[in-house]
């Protein structure tokens, strides 16, 4: 059995979206990496938009990725393909579908930093991931995002207050500036110890050599 106890806490900073389908994978490896090694992680969910100036309806996804990154419909295919696959072996459920929107993510994220006033803002994190991925739910409908708080076992109505409010959404944005400031301009991004940025989704092995390295895992003993 590993012993965690004397383990020093790993600060990551993870800067990502909710409609990043490489986030998801990039926490997913980084998760089974801390797993394996016994590392001890202290998560803080940081605040980018992949889309901020996206329209309230939403577009295609797939049309989406065409205009901005000049995916053909056969590239579009493989890389869901990639995700899924990648996806079931980290125990996460992509359902990609050609009807599927993509979404302006800002009060999503004021959300999160809300249940993070809560103690939750890791779990909401996931919850409104596998909202967009599994379930196929608009991420910018106030009303998902109050129900999905009140799937976590948040209060509904301090919820709707949070969003209706606006309370949280000039932190939100100044959050948003100071990443990309500090030059993320693609999201995964982590920031390991407060020094160490490691962008896109690494890898298991990858992420598990870095917790490593740092001194996040514990020692292996033949």
């Amino acid at each position: 059995m590993t012993d965690t106890a004397n383990l020093r806490p790993l600060r990551v900073d993870i800067i990502s979206d909710v409609v990043c389908p490489w986030c998801a994978v990039g926490y997913g490896q980084l998760a089974m990496a801390a797993r394996r090694s016994g590392a001890v992680l202290d998560i803080h969910w940081q605040p980018f938009e992949l889309n901020p100036d996206m329209a309230p309806e939403g577009e295609n996804l797939r049309e989406h990725l065409a205009a901005k990154y000049g995916s053909t419909a056969e590239q579009s295919a493989q890389i869901r393909s990639q995700l899924t696959e990648l996806g079931t072996a980290l125990g996460f459920d992509f359902r990609f579908g050609d009807d599927m929107q993509i979404y302006n993510t800002f009060q999503a994220h004021q959300l999160i930093e809300w249940a993070e006033t809560q103690g939750k803002g890791h779990e909401m994190k996931q919850a409104l991931l596998k909202a967009y991925f599994t379930d196929g739910k608009d991420v910018s409908d106030p009303q998902v995002l109050v129900q999905t708080a009140e799937g976590l076992g948040l209060d509904a109505a301090d919820a709707r207050a949070a969003l209706d409010s606006g309370a949280h959404a000039d932190s939100v944005r100044q959050r948003e500036a100071f990443w990309v400031q500090q030059g993320i301009s693609g999201v995964p991004a982590m920031v390991f110890d407060r020094r160490h940025l490691v962008t896109g989704a690494q890898g298991v092995e990858t992420y598990a050599s870095i917790l490593e390295q740092l001194g996040a895992a514990a020692p292996r003993f033949s």
